[in-house]
């Protein structure tokens, strides 16, 4: 091979390019973006701990959507002892009632199209 050089020098300076974005944010120390989340409530806790939401918040609708039209059950008992109706109007949206400023920045950044919204009504924005 004449040109193994330059193939090589090709091929070390496009892993470089391709692996910048994971090599910036290890010097950093830290993801560049993420999205800020406004919630204007007076409860001082959500239904479950806000790493287990975070992490599992569409698993937890999927279930009480489950448990509400197949089984019948509208009573959820969350991780304090607190019982809560199972609703995404009226429980989650009473303290998530911006969907602009909550819902859609987080699926916005992930990239994730919910369908919460074909059978719900969407929340009305307070301007």
């Amino acid at each position: 091979m004449y040109d193994s050089g330059k193939i090589i020098t090709g091929l070390i300076i496009f892993l470089v390019l391709i692996t910048f974005p994971t090599w910036y944010n290890l010097v950093q120390g830290k993801a560049s973006y993420v999205p800020e989340l406004k919630i204007v409530t007076k409860e001082k806790e959500c239904i479950e701990p806000t790493p287990y939401m975070r992490a599992n918040h569409t698993e937890l609708l999927t279930l009480w959507r489950e448990s509400v039209v197949r089984e019948g059950d509208r009573v959820y008992v969350g991780a304090g002892g607190k019982k809560y109706i199972m609703s995404l109007q009226n429980t989650c949206m009473n303290c998530h009632s911006n969907k602009t400023e909550f819902c859609d920045r987080c699926h916005n950044y992930s990239a994730v199209t919910p369908n919460c919204w074909d059978c719900h009504i969407a929340p009305k924005e307070k301007t």
